[in-house]
């Protein structure tokens, strides 16, 4: 912080203090000259506000954290966080204003946006440049996540970014972050950080809970004061009054809580005055949320939601027996039994203390020999019939240095650890203070199935200890596997646990490979102390996915009642694909995890690949992204630069395209998002291509369009298909149902390639003689050969799992190729896959800014190249791919000359009447004359539409009628 603001804080705080502020009535209330509290927006009577915080308001230099607001929205134990902060600068010059934001050191970022000077500057997330000197203000400070994520629950990270505020002008900074609350103790526990660093004008914090079981618990603690943020947080911390120090629990003050069966809405709202009653200095502390659900013995609480589940396990109590040793080590190892291990009775564990009182430093610190030294420990105590075969190991680590005696090196002593331990026992590492080697403790935990802790040197390390011992001191299951269908589930999260502790909660994630499936079956196996577990049932998979819509649908609601419409809808648009999130969050963690138990640089690499997909896909800040925002700059007179931004550190990829597609009128065929077609010229936007160079800005090559065949699925979906050998184009429209998968390409059986087209839906527009417009959001492409593959597609991501699973955003370009598949992405543009070098597709990715009712964000489906599809192809469009067609003119009424014709396709025998037509195809740019049939393509295709309707999107089955020759 700088010296400014220390400054300010010392003055108000010894002008200021929560002692007076306490005794004030109302001979304190000014009268004269409110209207110097008009530019705050105070949520309270101005002629109310006591003189000294008038005082501090209005003298304030900074710019005025005007409102705050704290928006969280909590779904089955993953909370979507949106945080909105307005600054004010009340005076004529520009001043920086900071927006800093504490969040839980488990939870991502996944959005942050400023709008200042009536310019909106959005953020994107990107993979992190490695070696790259980052220029200052072009990235936001993310928060200082270590890459296993094991940090103790209660720290919290500071998010910080500093802009530029014209004079007389308002700055509004959106971030928006997402968690898994983890079970602890039997309750999960919400934070949330209230250390603005001054009094705020509006100050709100409005959390909604929406769980599938009954919320049996509920608690809102008192505000607390954890380690805090800067110097000024310890200056401030001896005049923060700490509500529930004399020993009553009560809710801070404000605090209101509506609650219901599985519904919970609780709001703080402390006006100006009421803030100051805690604290003068701006750091409340931690709005803290505790609760607990409902659970039976079984298999757990599996949630459905859009074609991906979450399986939440967590069985009642047991408990087993436990034994226990203790060994100290410094320059010398020394056990407190030698070579046994002993039953908790109340004599040991006053023999075990008076040891512990006993230790003193003695200088040096053996790790390696103290882990084969408790190893050795506890492979003996197995060995033995008091073991137990079903008996939980532990190890739990606990230093506060690095290691200087015995084997120093941190590979050698992760390697003698493995071995020693043998998958016998887990190890629970906890660092202590700042100067020792975490990244060992944690890969040394990782590697043997433990969890690492790590705490700070200012932290209440006795409270800490004993935290983390609750924790995992009961264990109550060993040897978890949760197991489902093969063919039912795919990128399932991790579903092996070595242990089960008491009152914590195993969570895994994944995807359904057929959403039309009736039932899911579940089976968990464990151990607990003294026999083997199984646990199994069929899940009803339609239920469980009409209740968590329901749930969803719910906590929306609940949302915009409470008056939260503002930060609701940018939840929202989040929590309706929560369980995927879920996933996503999961997979990312996981990810991360395996990355730093690697052992080869290969390896390393491969999990270090997955897990930045994976991030940049979900748009999570993770240890691996990074957060690059465009800087705002103030010109001299006080107004915003124009359309030409600084660049900001790392590529950008090629986006803008000047078309006359965006001129496009309304009866087009083809809908022109805004975001692929502008004008470079166009003011507040981004040019394509700029790069950071020595003062200067520089435009890469323009890159160069694709050829595509017209042959297509696009639109609403219109259909067009060439027959070059006829040399004439036949077009179609397909009126399907919102939430049908449509068989484009069906050819599994010989080429070993399927394409699936997934339909949403949309209102028609006004006058249009349609009742609904449907679209493509989602292609697949399942490919069985030269290597299986399956290639999922939306306007966001290609998910391409081969040999490796990657997740690529479509805003970016990039290419891959694995195992003769290849997958290349034009950032905003298109998607071309090409199989074996001779068969092609291009998907084009229709994204709009600001859609109209009957718009939405789709796909575009292209065969380029059709070489390597056999002739038994089929599909709506495979079908005629080897097709001959022509053209004939039948008389009307009678055969007499000059009577009226009609002119009919000819295809595979059939006569198909059609009429001229054009039709607009690559996304507006292009028009093709073809020979339009009515009538859904009756006649035209063969069989019904209920043909081409599939079970699911990687469904495969052959055509029910046979090839298109049959």
């Amino acid at each position: 912080m700088d010296i400014d603001v220390k400054m300010l804080l010392f003055t108000l705080l010894t002008f200021f203090s929560p002692s007076i502020l306490a005794q004030f009535d109302d001979s304190d209330l000014e009268d004269d000259n409110l209207s110097d509290l008009t530019d705050f927006d105070l949520d309270l009577a101005p002629r109310r506000v006591p003189r000294q915080v008038k005082a501090m308001l209005t003298k304030e230099s900074k710019p005025h954290i005007q409102e705050l607001s704290i928006k969280t929205t909590i779904i089955s134990r993953y909370a979507f966080t949106a945080v909105s902060c307005t600054l004010l600068n009340r005076h004529s010059a520009a001043a920086e204003g900071v927006f800093q934001f504490q969040i839980p050191a488990a939870a991502y970022i996944s959005n942050f946006t400023m709008i200042i000077g009536g310019r909106i500057y959005a953020s994107d997330v990107r993979p992190k440049e490695k070696k790259v000197k980052q220029e200052k203000g072009g990235e936001a400070k993310p928060p200082n996540k270590g890459e296993g994520d094991q940090g103790s629950e209660a720290e919290m990270e500071l998010f910080r970014m500093a802009a530029s505020i014209p004079g007389r002008n308002l700055a509004v900074f959106l971030l928006t972050y997402e968690e898994l609350l983890q079970r602890r103790l039997g309750q999960y526990e919400h934070v949330t950080s209230l250390r603005p660093l001054q009094l705020v004008s509006r100050l709100s914090v409005d959390i909604t809970v929406v769980e599938h079981s009954s919320i049996t618990y509920l608690e809102v603690l008192p505000l607390r004061n954890g380690k805090a943020s800067g110097a000024a947080a310890k200056g401030a911390s001896a005049n923060a009054k700490t509500q529930g120090n004399t020993g009553n629990p009560t809710p801070p003050v404000t605090t209101a809580i509506k609650q219901n069966k599985n519904v919970c809405k609780i709001t703080f709202n402390p006006n100006i005055v009421q803030q100051a009653q805690i604290t003068t200095s701006g750091i409340l502390g931690d709005f803290v949320v505790r609760y607990d659900v409902e659970r039976e013995m079984g298999i757990g609480d599996i949630q459905v939601l859009n074609g991906h589940f979450v399986h939440y396990f967590a069985p009642k109590d047991l408990r087993p027996g436990d034994h226990f040793n203790f060994v100290s080590f410094s320059n010398r190892i020394k056990m407190w039994k030698p070579k046994s291990l002993v039953p908790v009775t109340p004599l040991n564990v006053r023999d075990a203390k008076k040891f512990i009182y006993m230790l003193t430093p003695t200088g040096g610190t053996d790790i390696n020999g103290a882990m084969q030294t408790g190893s050795s420990l506890l492979s003996d105590y197995l060995s033995t019939s008091e073991g137990g075969q079903n008996s939980v190991s532990l190890i739990i680590f606990l230093t506060d240095g690095r290691p200087t005696v015995g084997v120093l090196e941190s590979p050698l002593i992760l390697g003698n650890t493995r071995a020693a331990v043998r998958e016998s026992s887990c190890v629970f590492t906890i660092g202590l203070g700042n100067d020792l080697d975490f990244r060992l403790l944690e890969r040394m935990a990782l590697e043997n199935c433990g969890m690492s802790r790590r705490i700070h040197e200012d932290a209440d390390a006795s409270a800490m200890l004993k935290g983390f011992y609750d924790e995992i001191g009961t264990p109550l299951l060993s040897d978890i596997r949760i197991n489902y269908p093969e063919d039912s589930v795919q990128y399932v999260t991790q579903h092996l646990f070595s242990n089960y502790f008491n009152g914590s909660e195993i969570v895994i994630a994944g995807k359904l490979t057929n959403q039309s499936a009736g039932s899911l079956h579940v089976q968990v196996t464990a151990s607990s102390s003294d026999k083997s577990i199984i646990l199994e049932t069929d899940v009803p998979l339609r239920q469980r996915e009409v209740e968590t819509e329901r749930h969803v649908k719910t906590a929306a609601e609940v949302g915009v009642k409470a008056g939260a419409a503002g930060l609701t809808d940018s939840v929202g648009s989040l929590a309706k694909d929560f369980v995927e999130r879920v996933w996503g969050f999961l997979s990312v963690k996981e990810g991360l995890r395996e990355r730093l138990r690697s052992h080869t640089s290969a390896e390393r690499e491969g999990h270090t690949q997955q897990a930045t997909n994976l991030s940049v896909a979900y748009h999570f800040l993770t240890p691996l992204t990074s957060l690059v925002v465009e800087k705002p700059q103030v010109l001299p007179d006080g107004t915003m630069a124009g359309p030409d931004p600084t660049p900001t550190p790392g590529p950008i990829p090629d986006t803008d395209k000047a078309s006359s597609a965006n001129e496009l009128s309304e009866d087009s065929e083809v809908d022109t998002p805004q975001s692929l077609h502008r004008n470079e010229n166009q003011s507040g936007r981004k040019t394509s291509g700029v790069a950071k160079t020595t003062g200067q800005v520089q435009k890469k090559p323009v890159k160069k369009s694709i050829t595509l065949s017209r042959t297509s699925a696009d639109g609403d979906p219109h259909f067009v298909v060439e027959f070059p050998l006829s040399k004439l184009a036949v077009c179609f429209n397909i009126n399907g149902e919102p939430g049908h998968i449509l068989r484009l390409v069906s050819d599994h059986r010989h080429s070993g390639v399927t394409v699936n087209g997934a339909l949403i839906g949309a209102p028609a527009p006004a006058g249009s003689h349609k009742q609904q417009r449907t679209y493509f959001s989602t292609i697949t492409i399942v490919v069985k050969q030269p290597s299986h593959a399956y290639i999922e597609i939306t306007p966001k991501k290609v998910i391409l799992d081969g040999r490796d699973r990657m997740i690529l955003p479509c805003d970016t370009t990039v290419s891959v190729e694995s195992g003769g598949l290849a997958v290349a992405i034009m950032g905003k543009s298109n998607v071309t896959v090409t199989i074996g070098g001779t068969i092609s597709f291009v998907i084009l990715v229709h994204q709009y800014k600001n859609p109209a009712p009957y718009q939405r964000d789709h796909l575009g489906f292209y065969i380029s190249q059709s070489k390597g599809l056999s002739p038994s192809c089929h599909g709506l469009l495979g079908q005629f791919l080897f097709e001959d067609v022509s053209l004939a003119e039948l008389p009307v009424n009678g055969t007499s000359p000059g009577d009226k014709v009609s002119t009919v396709l000819k295809v595979k025998g059939r006569s198909v009447p059609v009429v001229q037509k054009t039709r607009r195809i690559y996304s507006g740019t292009q028009s093709v004359d073809c020979w339009f049939a009515r009538n859904n393509a009756a006649k035209l295709v063969d069989g019904e539409y209920e043909n081409y309707v599939v079970s699911h999107l990687f469904d495969t089955g052959d055509w029910p009628h046979g090839d298109n020759r049959a």
